[in-house]
C-alpha cells in the first residue's frame, strides 16, 4: 500500500529560515540554502516524497580528475559516509565536483524535519572534509 506524502517546497523553505539558513528560492522549484556563518550554499530539489541536496565542491579542470583522486572520491573509508561524489561537465573542460545527499520525507513531522537539518549539516560538514581530501591533488 502506498500513501501518499504532502510536503511542499514552501514548508522546507520556512523550516530552514527558522534554523537561521538564509533560503531563497529559484527558478523551476529550486532552493538555495545559504550557511550564513560560512557562505556555503547548497540547492535542494524535492521530487515527490525525496528532497535531494546538492552543493559544489570544487570547480576544476577536467584534465586533474586521475585515477588516483578517482579512487579516494569513491574509496567506502574516505571518511564520507553520509554524502557521495558526482561530476559534471561545465564547459571549457572543466569538471563540477558536487557533494549530495538526499532524504524521503513522510509527513515533515519532527522526524522528517531532523532529517531535513541533518542532511544540510553533513553536505556542509563534508565539503569541508573533502575539499581537504582532494582539494590539493585537484591543484597540483
Amino acid at each position: 500500500m502506498t500513501s501518499e506524502v504532502n510536503v511542499s517546497l514552501e514548508q522546507i523553505h520556512a523550516l530552514l529560515a527558522r534554523r537561521q539558513y538564509s533560503v531563497s528560492e529559484l527558478e523551476n522549484g529550486i532552493l538555495s540554502i545559504q550557511e550564513t556563518d560560512s557562505g556555503i550554499t547548497v540547492r535542494a530539489v524535492l521530487e515527490g516524497d525525496i528532497l535531494f541536496l546538492s552543493l559544489v565542491c570544487l570547480v576544476v579542470p577536467g584534465r586533474t580528475l586521475t585515477a588516483e583522486v578517482m579512487r579516494k572520491m569513491l574509496a567506502a573509508d574516505n571518511g564520507l559516509s553520509t554524502s557521495y561524489f558526482q561530476l559534471y561537465e561545465t564547459g571549457s573542460g572543466n569538471v563540477a565536483v558536487t557533494l549530495n545527499n538526499f532524504c524521503k520525507l513522510q509527513d515533515l513531522g519532527p522526524d522528517d524535519e531532523d532529517d531535513i537539518l541533518s542532511c544540510v549539516s553533513f553536505l556542509l560538514a563534508d565539503v569541508l572534509y573533502a575539499k581537504e581530501l582532494i582539494g590539493a591533488d585537484l591543484r597540483s
